[in-house]
């Protein structure tokens, strides 16, 4: 078993490692500004998507920040190449560490637009969550500290257990929830899950890669994959997954479930118009809370001046 950051690297090879390494950042730092910027175009009801989001993307840029700095001082450079030190496995061991916290919030992003309610949403959250980080936390034992092929294969094989369950997870709650939304919605969340779910199907793929190659071609194609994973699943999906939100908002607006403080465009289609409440809808038996007045100590207009006023005359 030969690790990929025990190679050494040409010149060409590690620059493209670094530009791949910027480029991700750079795109998750966008990702990151359009979420933060654009969090008010969704109901509260489907907030927690964007809150998944706005972490997925913040956790993943300071990651790779860390990634880069792990990179540039864990090769040395010589007559040969770049040489790694010990600190190039660093480069490895902070992508499983970003995706211990991002892939369970990738679940919660999605489960956030799907049909589910009450006590089923947090029972299916927990479970989802639990076995997403037990993919990586498997995934990380078998591609980094494992010191066999063997080894690598079974902590693999139980990582793909883990990945297995959280997949058949996201898309039973995925088709159940085709029932209750229109046919744009479920086309759209469809479409979602399926990119998240493409984009984690690359990670086993290059897991394998890593076990069966050596030498410095393939650790750069390795790191470029990782880079395009990330992208197509933390920025691409993250966008699929506002798109839903945001449809989803307009059509609770149009069918008055709703009320939104601005329309809502998509595409720079209109799917439904600003609006405020004209009255407060109560529930059956209920009244209107009672005002409460300030007691007269605690009146501005009634509390008594720090000083005399006709002593300044």
């Amino acid at each position: 078993m030969t690790e990929p950051w025990t190679q050494v690297l040409t010149e060409t090879q590690h620059a493209v490692i670094t530009y791949a390494l910027v480029v991700a950042g750079l795109a998750l730092l966008a990702s990151l500004i359009r979420a933060w910027t654009t969090q008010h175009e969704v109901s509260p009801r489907y907030r927690s998507a964007v809150v998944a989001r706005v972490g997925v993307n913040a956790v993943a840029l300071v990651s790779y920040a860390l990634i880069v700095l792990a990179f540039r001082t864990g090769y040395d450079r010589g007559p040969e190449g770049w040489v790694p030190n010990a600190g190039a496995i660093d480069t490895f061991l902070l992508r499983y560490a970003d995706w211990s916290v991002t892939v369970p919030l990738l679940t919660i992003e999605l489960l956030a637009v799907c049909a589910l309610v009450g006590a089923s949403v947090r029972r299916t959250r927990l479970f989802a969550v639990l076995s997403a980080l037990l993919m990586i936390v498997t995934g990380f034992i078998g591609g980094v500290l494992a010191t066999s092929i063997a080894q690598a294969l079974v902590w693999g094989a139980l990582s793909c257990v883990f990945w297995i369950i959280v997949s058949v997870l996201l898309v039973r709650e995925v088709r159940r929830s085709f029932a209750t939304l229109t046919a744009e919605s479920a086309k759209l969340l469809q479409f979602a899950a399926t990119a998240l779910l493409l984009g984690w199907f690359l990670y086993p793929l290059v897991y394998l890669l890593q076990l069966q190659t050596s030498g410095g071609e393939w650790t750069t194609t390795i790191h470029v994959l990782f880079c395009l994973g990330d992208i197509m699943v933390k920025v691409g999906f993250g966008g699929l997954v506002h798109r839903v939100a945001k449809l989803r908002t307009a059509e609770d607006v149009r069918a008055g479930d709703e009320i939104h403080s601005e329309s809502i465009w998509i595409s720079s289609v209109k799917q439904s118009d600003a609006g405020r409440p004209r009255e407060v809808y109560l529930a059956d038996g209920a009244s209107v809370h009672d005002r409460r007045v300030k007691p007269p100590e605690m009146s501005a207009v009634a509390a008594p001046l720090p000083f005399d006023p006709e002593d300044t005359v």
